[in-house]
């Protein structure tokens, strides 16, 4: 185990391996690329690679052992998701009057702190900055350099305003990494107080050979399907659950048949209820919404003579067609009243009525 199973990105990965020989890994570093590029992955690979007690080296740069106990315990995080939800289900085991100043936070090492976004909303709330501000200043108990990792450029106001008072006076013996697929999102104040590590695309090509050798499973068509939709992501790809996908694409399908064809109400209507609260009700409408992005983005792709580059290449016909009937506008309108939902997801508006509101909002005249 080491950074020789980081794959793509290698110009990016040394840059900041040869900052840890240096001694200079920045006191913050945002981590930008697209969904599934691997930033979280490598943000762990260099809190081992800081903080192992055994180095090692490999093509003459620091590297880390994977097996000691600073390396396993931080590897420990690697399975997000599941930690996650391990996090979730024991603050819905808390008293009533607790649930609601408790807030999701991922430790399987005492000094190596993960911040993911917490539910419903899925943002950085000002709890979770809060206890960064707390335990940061503290002296690493057993690794060398302390490390926070926020896995969102999601944050409320608050919080990301408390985030800046830590960047403009860092402790030395910590680091803050800040994961982004949209650098944006994050206050201008805060990008000029950090380093930027980009993380790029596969070419296509060689993510369906990669796709081909580690996924058994798909079948030369599904290969080719996934690696688009991955968008040159390789843990997007080795990941991706297609059947899911193909699930939050077909209600997407639905909003936007409806939306360019004769209305069929009862059909929408059907499907919209059954997007309801909670987190689950939550994760299921942000991946139709991006399976709706991603059909958005391939009839623009179409309009502009550009077809080769879909992702949704198996709807190829079907979105043809539908390019031929709507204009520029339309998709712009659409793209917006996307936001639109994401922005009433985050103060807990009703989904379904959210997405029968945006099913009309998009409607051909």
């Amino acid at each position: 185990m080491g950074f020789q199973d980081f794959l793509g990105n290698e110009t990016t990965v040394r840059h900041l391996r040869e900052g840890i020989a240096q001694g200079r890994l920045p006191h913050a570093l945002i981590l930008a690329g697209p969904r599934g590029s691997g930033k979280y992955t490598l943000a762990l690979m260099l809190a081992q690679a800081a903080n192992c007690l055994n180095p090692t080296e490999s093509d003459g740069l620091p590297d880390f052992c994977g097996v000691c106990r600073n390396c396993t315990r931080i590897a420990q995080a690697m399975a997000l998701d599941a930690r996650v939800e391990e996090a979730i289900a024991a603050r819905e085991e808390l008293r009533e009057v607790d649930k609601k100043d408790t807030r999701i936070l991922i430790q399987t090492h005492p000094d190596v702190l993960v911040i993911p976004p917490d539910p419903p909303q899925l943002l950085i709330k000002l709890g979770q900055v809060r206890t960064v501000i707390r335990e940061i200043y503290r002296m690493p108990a057993e690794a060398k350099r302390a490390i926070y990792i926020f896995t969102s450029a999601a944050f409320m106001k608050e919080a990301a305003n408390s985030l800046l008072k830590i960047l403009e006076e860092p402790p030395a013996h910590a680091s803050i990494f800040l994961l982004a697929e949209n650098t944006g999102e994050l206050l201008p104040t805060i990008r000029s107080r950090a380093g930027i590590a980009r993380l790029g695309a596969l070419p296509l090509d060689q993510l369906e050979r990669l796709i081909a050798t580690r996924r058994e499973d798909l079948r030369p068509a599904q290969r080719s399907l996934v690696a688009r939709l991955a968008q040159g992501a390789v843990g997007a790809a080795l990941g991706f659950d297609l059947e899911q996908y193909l699930a939050h694409r077909q209600d997407a399908l639905i909003l936007l048949r409806n939306a360019t064809r004769e209305a069929d109400h009862s059909t929408l209507f059907r499907m919209t209820e059954t997007y309801r609260a909670g987190a689950e009700g939550q994760q299921k409408t942000q991946g139709m919404l991006r399976a709706l992005i991603s059909l958005l983005e391939d009839l623009l792709l179409i309009q502009s003579g550009q077809a080769a580059l879909m992702r949704n290449i198996d709807l190829q016909a079907e979105l043809s067609a539908m390019a031929s009937g709507v204009s520029f506008e339309w998709i712009e309108n659409a793209a917006r009243s996307i936001q639109q939902v994401q922005s009433g997801m985050r103060r807990n508006l009703l989904r379904s009525l959210a997405l029968d509101a945006f099913a009309g909002e998009i409607a051909v005249q």
